[in-house]
């Protein structure tokens, strides 16, 4: 789901809270602003395509580039870098403290909301087959879910843009996050929740909008797109995503776990909730049905890459879906942001990139993709919310500048003077907290 993680392009004295949760990371929640979305019908245009990437790896400057984030605090980070058939991998730092275990670069992790763009593959297969319309309202496949005019009102397309206005249920499911407290975190571990029971939760919270009115991150939004496929295709979501999408897409470690327990190698997972859990607390055993099919997808960062360059490359979406896929809407206060289904385009100084981020208690990942599907770069990492509240958004954490720099050099091929700290390629990560104990927002 979303997660805060580097939010480099927040301007300084913003000191709003943002929700991010599985679901995901990776994303930022930013608060509501008066910008009206762009039409759903007008696709953004991209800047000028790729010429300032550099051809080849470098991997000596990766190598460096990635140690550099474990330098600047991170427990482990691992990262899968890909320029067409040229590929490097590399793992940096612990996998457990205690022990002194060491990450590898192939090691299994929770990916939030990257689980996103999954679910809105599956929508838009069932889009092909004329069995879902975008702009069709909710209430036609879920009747009475979204009660009364607004599940009228609101359409597919919304849920997958996050244009529904319709609240984040994640202050309901854990409500001492609303106090930045771990309480419900602990409480939570084994706890099953029921799609329809998180449906309910956003329901009750402040709408942040009309209707197509403005992109507002919502968990919540993903949860409807999970029970629409549910229903169209008779199979829960996570079975018909397991065989038309990650079988399809040739994916070898990617699943939705059964069990609270995650089945291959792979880190714990350290959340420090902003220093209010000190000494960090390791949440990798968490029953997943609170994120379901938006947040709860298990991965690599060599699938994850192989999962965008098969979409981006028409394996997945004929092309007219794939359009609609990348069809955005501006991203408030986020420059260089814009937001399809389930997919975001990010602008960089070497062009722009396809992809999304994931964040869940203790686990944050990025994963973004040239539009032509060969410059590629997936990363994970095992520790969340290292910020502290209070800091000054004009001097970002070392953790975020050394990860900014990393992701600029694996796609970019070089890091342009001063990009490292003002770039906007982390203000998505998404995270299942808010970023500042104070009004709750979402992105």
């Amino acid at each position: 789901m979303p997660l805060p993680l580097p939010t480099l392009s927040r301007r300084p004295g913003r000191h709003r809270a943002r929700w991010r949760s599985a679901g995901a990371a990776v994303a930022v929640a930013l608060a509501l602003t008066a910008t009206a979305a762009a039409p759903a019908s007008a696709v953004t245009p991209a800047p000028a395509s790729h010429h300032l990437v550099t051809k080849g790896l470098d991997r000596k400057a990766l190598d460096r580039s990635l140690a550099a984030i474990r330098s600047a605090g991170m427990y482990g980070v691992y990262a899968a870098v890909r320029d067409g058939e040229d590929e490097w991998r590399g793992a940096a730092g612990l996998a457990d403290i205690d022990t002194g275990r060491p990450v590898r670069s192939q090691m299994e992790h929770r990916v939030g909301s990257i689980t996103k763009t999954f679910t809105a593959v599956g929508i838009l297969q069932q889009v092909a087959r004329d069995r879902i319309e975008l702009d069709a309202p909710v209430a036609r496949y879920l009747p009475g879910v979204v009660p009364g005019d607004l599940g009228r009102r609101i359409t597919v397309r919304m849920l997958l843009n996050h244009t529904s206005g319709i609240g984040d249920y994640i202050p309901g499911a854990f409500p001492s996050l609303r106090r930045l407290e771990p309480q419900s975190l602990d409480d939570n571990r084994f706890r099953h929740f029921s799609p329809l029971e998180l449906v309910r939760y956003g329901l009750a919270e402040a709408r942040t909008g009309e209707p197509g009115a403005v992109h507002s991150y919502s968990n919540t939004n993903y949860v409807l797109a999970g029970l629409i496929l549910t229903k169209v295709t008779g199979q829960d979501a996570e079975k018909y995503l397991t065989r038309h999408v990650i079988q399809a897409a040739g994916l070898r470690h990617t699943y939705f776990p059964r069990t609270p327990y995650i089945k291959g190698p792979h880190a714990k997972m350290y959340e420090s909730l902003y220093g209010r859990i000190d000494p960090p607390r390791d949440y990798s055993v968490y029953d997943m049905s609170w994120a379901w099919a938006l947040g709860s997808l298990v991965s690599t960062t060599a699938d994850l890459n192989q999962f965008y360059r098969a979409l981006l490359t028409g394996e997945l979406l004929a092309p007219a879906e794939l359009r609609e896929m990348q069809t955005t809407v501006p991203v408030p206060d986020v420059p260089g942001m814009h937001y399809g289904l389930g997919l975001y385009a990010q602008d960089l100084p070497c062009g722009r990139f396809w992809g999304h981020s994931g964040g869940v208690f203790g686990a944050g990942t990025y994963a973004l993709t040239s539009p032509d599907g060969r410059r590629q770069v997936s990363l994970g990492i095992n520790l969340m919310k290292y910020q502290q509240v209070d800091a000054d958004p004009s001097h970002p954490h070392p953790i975020d500048v050394a990860m900014n720099t990393h992701l600029l050099q694996a796609l970019c091929g070089k890091v342009p003077a001063g990009a490292a700290t003002t770039s906007s390629l982390l203000s998505r990560m998404e995270t299942a907290v808010p970023a500042a104990p104070t009004a709750v927002t979402r992105h």
